[in-house]
């Protein structure tokens, strides 16, 4: 089985990001297909994204004007990313201001 979560982080008050809706799509044949979605909490994560994902080709859609505002250069961040082995969690921290964005596989 393989699990999902990420991380928002406020880059710019140096607190979590909390209110940022998260979409988790995979590609297949046709295309993006949407499989959750969620908000993140107080502590801007969101443990649960998607357990039991198979290998494949994902991406996580964070919406951050929803967050930052009308100010934000980068209405939304696409996060593109494979799952390839069974067993295995994946974490996707996304680090964010209004004119810059980070991310890595954290753990």
């Amino acid at each position: 089985m393989v699990s999902l979560s990420t991380h928002v982080l406020d880059a710019v008050h140096g607190r979590p990001a909390h209110g940022v809706p998260v979409r988790l799509e995979r590609r297949d044949t046709d295309g993006w297909i949407p499989l959750a979605e969620r908000v993140t909490g107080a502590d801007g994560r969101i443990s649960d994204l998607s357990p039991g994902l198979a290998a494949g080709h994902y991406r996580l859609v964070f919406d951050t004007e929803s967050y930052l505002g009308p100010q934000a250069f980068y209405p939304e961040v696409v996060v593109s990313f494979r799952v390839e082995g069974a067993g295995q969690h994946y974490h996707v921290p996304l680090l964010l201001s209004p004119f810059a964005y980070s991310t890595y596989r954290g753990s």
